[in-house]
Parts: C-alpha cells; sequence; structure tokens
C-alpha cells in the first residue's frame, strides 16, 4: 500500500476538520494535528487556509456523483431522487449533524475570503447546471409540468434539500433533506 504523502494527509482530513468546525472555526493547528503532521509542513504545501479550503471544496464538488442523470432508462425524476439520495447519503455518512461540506463553507463565504467565495460559487453553478439538463429534459417530455426556467428549478432543488438540511443538523433529523427534497419533486410534477 502506498504511503500518503503530507499534502494528501492534510486534503484528507482538512475536509473533516472544515465539515466539523467551518472555515472560521478551523485552525491551520487544527488541520494539522488531525493529519498528524508539523504544523509547518502546511505551507510546504498551502499558501493559506483559503488555498486549502478553495482545495477542499473543489474536491468535493468534483466528487458529487452525477452519473445517474445520463440514465435514460429511468425517469427524470427518479434520476433527480437517485441523486440527491446519494447526497444524503454522504452526508450522512460523515455526520448529519455537521452537514454537508459545500454549505458549511457557505455559511462562512462572508469571511472566508474570495477563493473559499469564488470555489463555492462555482461548485454551485456547475451542480446547478448539472441539474437543469435533466430538469430541462423532464420538461420536454411532460414529466416535469413547471415552466419556470430549468436553472430556476435546479437552485429550488439545491434549496430544498440543503434547507432540509440545515433543519436536520440543527434537530439531529436525518431524515429532513430528503423530506424537503421530496417535496419540491412533487411540486414539479402539479
Amino acid at each position: 500500500m502506498p504511503q500518503v504523502s503530507v499534502k494528501g494527509k492534510l486534503v484528507e482530513h482538512a475536509e473533516t476538520v472544515f465539515r466539523e468546525q467551518g472555515f472560521n472555526g478551523a485552525s491551520v493547528q487544527d488541520i494539522t494535528k488531525a493529519a498528524g503532521v508539523p504544523k509547518g509542513s502546511f505551507y510546504n504545501h498551502f499558501k493559506s487556509k483559503q488555498e486549502l479550503a478553495a482545495a477542499i471544496v473543489r474536491q468535493y464538488a468534483r466528487n458529487t456523483d452525477v452519473s445517474m442523470f445520463g440514465d435514460g432508462d429511468r425517469s427524470v425524476i427518479e434520476r433527480l431522487r437517485t441523486h440527491f439520495g446519494v447526497q444524503a447519503g454522504r452526508t450522512e455518512a460523515t455526520g448529519v449533524e455537521y452537514g454537508c461540506l459545500l454549505m458549511t463553507m457557505a455559511n462562512d463565504v462572508p469571511t472566508a475570503g474570495d477563493e473559499v467565495a469564488s470555489a463555492v460559487r462555482l461548485s454551485l453553478a456547475r451542480w446547478t447546471e448539472a441539474l437543469a439538463v435533466v430538469i430541462a429534459e423532464g420538461q420536454e417530455s411532460g414529466e416535469i409540468r413547471s415552466q419556470e426556467p430549468a436553472e430556476d428549478l435546479a437552485a429550488f432543488l439545491i434549496d430544498a434539500f440543503e434547507g432540509g438540511g440545515l433543519r436536520g443538523k440543527a434537530t439531529g433529523d436525518h431524515t429532513a433533506a430528503v423530506r424537503s427534497l421530496n417535496m419540491a419533486l412533487n411540486a414539479l410534477r402539479a
């Protein structure tokens, strides 16, 4: 088994630290301690906490599973429900009480700096675009009856899901995000 590099350890453990403490609550010391590396080694790989946080956000976004969107054998609603179910599972695996990493970082955008803000905005835009393509397909087939712009509906689904996730984070309700998403999906069909 190949040995993980110091940079790899920092990236691996920083995601957990940021998820649990938020950008502002996490220090470089917290990250290096979690990674089990000397604090001074951090600056050999990253110029700042902002640079590392932006890299973590971009990695998280890249790892968002959208493979089901291309499954033309399944209905659009099924594909969307599967996608958000995978997202819910991803959050549950790392702790509903900490919420989605992307939303945790979005919460800290006002004080996290331009690099983190840009990574969060781009990640949300790409997620919205990916959903919008599937939603537009559903509008064309008549499966989705809402005539609102597909990008607006995509943002609505993300907002419903993440808002439910925030409620779940506050209340410990592991089903809140999926319940909110299901109501939003039902609204698109009405």
